[in-house]
């Protein structure tokens, strides 16, 4: 091996995740991690795995475990009640350290993220990777988004400073905010978990439970103008369901900070943004209701509006693609599959007038939308209906969908 002066380097966590150690209490940090990890698999019977790290020579990140090293540490079956002491002391400190590196910053309350225990892989997007996790001290099932984030300690602060208004947020169609927490370079958001997952894997939605998801997501919307927040993002993928028929929106972007630092580590645009946003124009609420037509036109087709931009989940697209959003005029439904109430109702989203502040008021009085009268139980009927359906198909052919 190469002689080279070793800076730093790198292990995995319970997820699979690359913890970087660079000091002596990143180093303890590891330690503790791990320790806790074979204590955990001891209680459950099973033989401890060794630690594996990924070394990095001086500060080219290209070096990894080429050679397969690994840290065993599993105890020394020839060690005294001495070593046994000492041993029980470093990693009650240890446990401290640790708890101190990765204390979740939360509104007055504090929660170890090694208390919270990844479950299953629930998908990618808008940067990040989410997670079904649960959270063994507060008792439930969390959402939980990952994102890698290259950016500074002080922006970090920034971020998790911005996050505090979700706090605040109090409305059933907007998803719960429980914490948000940054380890290494990675931040880690929970929220409310729907066991219905995102709109966008359920293609084609009939138009008398669309006009249900169009109340709330409506309503979701004009609360969060109402706190002086653009969502940003609508689109179906951040529209969730659940089995109990309730709809909310997530992943809106109320710290700018975290918005602009995404953007600059994945580059390009989201195919609902409107032909203002796109073009690098000032925008407010009629870019948020733009996006709304575009998502409730995607919903009862099936299908993108707009044929000529092939989109992966609402992946992030490059601009060239999406020029025609700018240049073109906005798609138009089908003539006679849907009533005029709800054909008016997404005319309206698209209209250049909808740049009136007074806008979303109007939303809310839309013949279509106070047209509505499908109760939850109906939506939950539909959603737990199209889920066991999915189900089957999993079985049978072996595919994985996103949230099933």
């Amino acid at each position: 091996m190469p002689e080279a002066t070793v800076t730093a380097f790198e292990y995995e966590d319970e997820v699979g995740d690359r913890i970087t150690v660079r000091s002596d209490e990143e180093l303890k940090a590891m330690l503790s991690y791990y320790l806790n990890t074979v204590n955990e698999q001891r209680m459950n019977g099973l033989l401890p795995d060794p630690l594996q790290i990924f070394p990095r020579a001086g500060k080219t990140p290209g070096i990894r475990n080429i050679h397969g090293l690994k840290v065993n540490t599993r105890p020394n079956p020839e060690s005294d009640s001495t070593h046994a002491v000492s041993d029980s002391i470093a990693n009650n400190s240890l446990k401290k350290s640790s708890a101190e590196l990765k204390k979740i910053l939360t509104n007055g309350q504090q929660i170890n993220a090694q208390d919270i225990h990844y479950q299953e892989l629930l998908g990618h997007g808008n940067g990040g990777t989410v997670y079904k996790a649960y959270h063994v001290l507060g008792n439930r099932v969390l959402a939980v988004k990952v994102i890698p984030l290259d950016i500074t300690v002080e922006l970090q602060k920034q971020i998790m400073s911005e996050l505090e208004i979700l706090y605040k947020c109090d409305s059933p169609y907007i998803i719960t905010f429980f914490s948000a927490f940054f380890v290494e370079n990675r931040i880690s958001i929970c929220t409310e978990f729907m066991d219905g997952g995102s709109l966008d894997v359920y293609k084609t939605i009939p138009e008398l439970v669309l006009g249900r998801i169009a109340v709330a997501v409506v309503k979701g919307l004009t609360y969060l103008w109402s706190l002086k927040i653009l969502h940003r993002d609508v689109k179906p993928s951040n529209m969730l369901v659940n089995t109990r028929g309730q709809v909310k929106l997530c992943d809106f972007g109320v710290s700018t900070q975290l918005v602009n630092s995404i953007a600059k580590t994945y580059v390009g645009t989201n195919a609902y943004m409107a032909p203002e946003r796109i073009s690098g124009e000032q925008y407010g609420i009629h870019a948020d209701v733009w996006s709304v037509g575009i998502s409730f036109m995607e919903l009862a087709l099936g299908m993108f509006p707009y044929p000529q931009i092939q989109k992966n989940q609402g992946s992030l697209i490059p601009l060239q693609l999406l020029q025609c959003i700018v240049d073109e005029d906005p798609p138009v439904l089908p003539v006679g599959e849907f009533s005029e109430m709800f054909v008016h109702f997404i005319t309206l989203c698209k209209l250049v007038s909808a740049r009136l502040s007074t806008y979303r008021d109007h939303m809310l009085q839309l013949i279509w939308i106070n047209q509505i009268i499908v109760e939850e139980s109906k939506v939950s009927v539909y959603i737990m209906g199209l889920k066991c359906i999915y189900s089957c198909v999993r079985m049978h052919c072996g595919c994985s969908s996103y949230w099933f």
